[in-house]
């Protein structure tokens, strides 16, 4: 793909079917000043269906860890709740996604939860993965977005 995406709108436009990471839930869950916002504006458009949203089912658990640190049941129990009426289609690992991780991990040294969010995204389909990690780099078939390089250049439709 030759045209990458610098705004949420663009990533729409050029994506249809986009995979974030745990880092782009919790920047909306714990309301980050700095990025929540945009995190709000991309999980819009999967909820209201301009995008597929994808989540590994590690990125679930990497963000519903705030929560069970805070030891608050009821809290933790809202929280997943919130996070699967978002609308994302969680993806869980299989034999071929784990021989992915395995092949990524291998080959770039990245970590084990990173190598997994990359290959339940490319095995859901995604040709996008939105992340802050600047440890997770090109991979072929995903396009590699990092959300700081994201804009909300206009309110989606």
């Amino acid at each position: 793909m030759s045209e990458r995406p610098g705004s949420i709108q663009d990533l729409v436009r050029l994506h249809r079917r986009v995979a974030i990471d745990s880092n782009v839930l919790i920047y909306l869950l714990d309301g980050d000043p700095g990025r929540a916002e945009t995190a709000a504006s991309l999980v819009d458009a999967v909820a209201t269906g301009q995008v597929q949203g994808v989540l590994a089912s590690i990125g679930l658990a990497e963000a519903l860890v705030g929560s069970a640190r805070a030891g608050d049941s009821a809290a933790f129990e809202q929280t997943a709740a919130t996070i699967r009426d978002l609308g994302f289609h969680v993806v869980s690992m299989d034999a071929g996604a784990a021989e992915d991780t395995a092949w990524i991990r291998g080959r770039t040294g990245m970590s084990l939860p990173d190598a997994a969010h990359v290959a339940c995204a490319r095995a859901a389909g995604a040709t996008a993965f939105v992340t802050n990690d600047l440890g997770i780099g090109t991979q072929p078939g995903l396009e590699i977005v990092h959300f700081d390089d994201l804009t909300l250049e206009q309110p989606l439709p």
